[in-house]
């Protein structure tokens, strides 16, 4: 029966995105088509625009999410610690160990914080209807360049930094989440082996998108959303999901203010502040791992 619960979840998650996109992408076009000038009648478009976009995907999220709730026994354990405003700016951190994660996320938080926006590789751009949908609700695509490419080419380091500080000026006033899972790539065996990761069950955290985001937006962010996500079962893959393999997700969300010490900083040239980021994300790191070997416990 396994499979054809997955063939019936499958379909009904793709009808609802079916029904979302066309709308959002009439949307996003006249929103593109308005030009952006400080006149007051294009600005107030422009702003119904965003809210209609942001109501579009809340709407396809929560309907996903019901759908997953419906047609599984998952059981969905969230302990919120934080002050959560649906027109706020955060910055969310969280581990990553499956695609699960971002249904849970969005289960988690939907409507009760902004939309997510996830920074993308640029290949996602071309996902049949998706691609179209994260360009519509201005998801920032990003270019990947390989150690190799970058010690060829060292100009091209600049071009990520270029993209996040654009992708970031958009949402400086707009209510935004903005997320970024920090070990950069999910969670396995083999690459917590490879990276002699000083934590029992995490990969060693990434400062540098941290710190670019607050460098590029801190003064309009409210605070950090430190989201934690166990799966008591181990971790599973999407299609464990649809087969309602998965007995229970546990997550943890707390809000963090945000350091002052980390604001204004210059993490490409200041070695200083460099290692100032990253030893302040090594101890957040640290109390995460110890967070998560509690909620297996437990």
């Amino acid at each position: 029966m396994s499979w054809l619960r997955i063939a019936f979840g499958t379909l009904l998650l793709t009808t609802n995105t079916l029904l979302h996109v066309p709308p959002l992408l009439l949307v996003a076009l006249v929103k593109a088509i308005a030009p952006l000038r400080p006149i007051a009648p294009l600005r107030a478009i422009r702003r119904g625009c965003d809210s209609l976009l942001m109501g579009i995907a809340a709407n396809w999220i929560g309907i996903n999410t019901t759908l997953i709730r419906w047609f599984t026994r998952t059981r969905f354990t969230v302990d919120i610690d934080a002050r959560l405003r649906p027109d706020g700016h955060y910055l969310v951190l969280a581990n990553h160990q499956t695609w699960v994660d971002i249904p849970v996320l969005q289960a988690a938080l939907n409507r009760r914080v902004p939309l997510l926006r996830f920074f993308l590789k640029s290949q996602l751009f071309w996902v049949p209807l998706l691609g179209l949908a994260w360009w519509a609700l201005d998801f920032p695509f990003m270019k990947r360049y390989s150690r190799q490419q970058l010690e060829q080419r060292p100009e091209l380091a600049g071009r990520d930094i270029a993209a996040t500080r654009r992708a970031c000026a958009k949402f400086m006033h707009i209510p935004v989440a903005v997320m970024n899972f920090v070990e950069g790539t999910r969670f396995t065996a083999a690459k917590h082996a490879h990276q002699a990761s000083p934590f029992a069950h995490l990969l060693k955290p990434k400062a540098g998108g941290v710190a670019f985001v607050l460098d590029a937006m801190g003064g309009a962010l409210h605070s950090i959303l430190d989201v934690t996500i166990v799966y008591p079962d181990g971790r599973p893959s999407m299609l464990d999901l649809f087969a309602n393999r998965v007995r229970e997700v546990r997550v943890n969300i707390r809000e963090r203010p945000i350091p002052a010490e980390l604001l204004g900083g210059n993490y490409q040239n200041d070695p200083a502040f460099r290692e100032r980021m990253q030893a302040w994300l090594n101890e957040l790191w640290g109390e995460k791992d110890r967070l998560i070997a509690e909620l297996r416990a437990a």
